[in-house]
């Protein structure tokens, strides 16, 4: 174990771990913040998180938004109240917004790939916010069917969807302009 800490400090390997936790501990708390701007509906609300996973992913990278989500996940799982409407604990991974929250790994990850032209950057930023309904409207048909969790899980957060992503595309542009 010391040779292996020597030879990370030696690299600056512990200096860059701690840097990235830290950048993943900043993006999990954007997260938190983002999941409190709720618009109640049933059975899942909306919010801002989506927004915020694609940007984390898009702005950070693939492995600092994946890991900035999985922190995230994981401090609700620990019972920090970071879901939406204060949610904590193991059992919202059983409510019917636990396909969600699962889904916010694959987005950040898929958003993290959002570089390149233009076009390019739309089209990975929509599939990545496609991406997190997958596992989203799966999940929710078990507790309300397939036709009501398309229409409550999907078709009603369409009109919020295309502006989220269209958010993120423009800081993403504005992000590869300036830097």
């Amino acid at each position: 174990m010391n040779a292996l800490l020597t030879q990370a400090r030696s690299r600056g390997g512990l200096l860059s771990f701690a840097r990235f936790l830290g950048l993943a501990l900043i993006g999990s708390g954007i997260l938190a913040a983002s999941a409190q701007v709720t618009v109640p509906m049933w059975p899942v609300p909306a919010t801002l998180q989506s927004l915020a996973v694609l940007l984390l992913g898009a702005l950070g990278g693939s492995r600092l938004g994946a890991a900035s989500v999985a922190l995230y996940l994981a401090e609700g799982a620990m019972g920090l109240p970071v879901f939406a409407g204060g949610a904590t604990g193991l059992t919202a991974f059983a409510g019917p917004t636990a396909g969600y929250l699962l889904g916010f790994l694959p987005a950040a990850w898929i958003a993290g790939q959002a570089s390149g032209s233009w076009l390019r950057g739309a089209l990975v930023l929509t599939v990545a916010h496609l991406a997190l309904f997958v596992p989203g409207v799966a999940w929710l048909a078990g507790f309300a069917g397939w036709e009501k969790a398309l229409m409550a899980g999907f078709v009603l957060f369409i009109p919020g969807t295309l502006v989220k992503t269209g958010l993120a595309f423009a800081a993403l542009r504005l992000a590869r302009r300036q830097g």
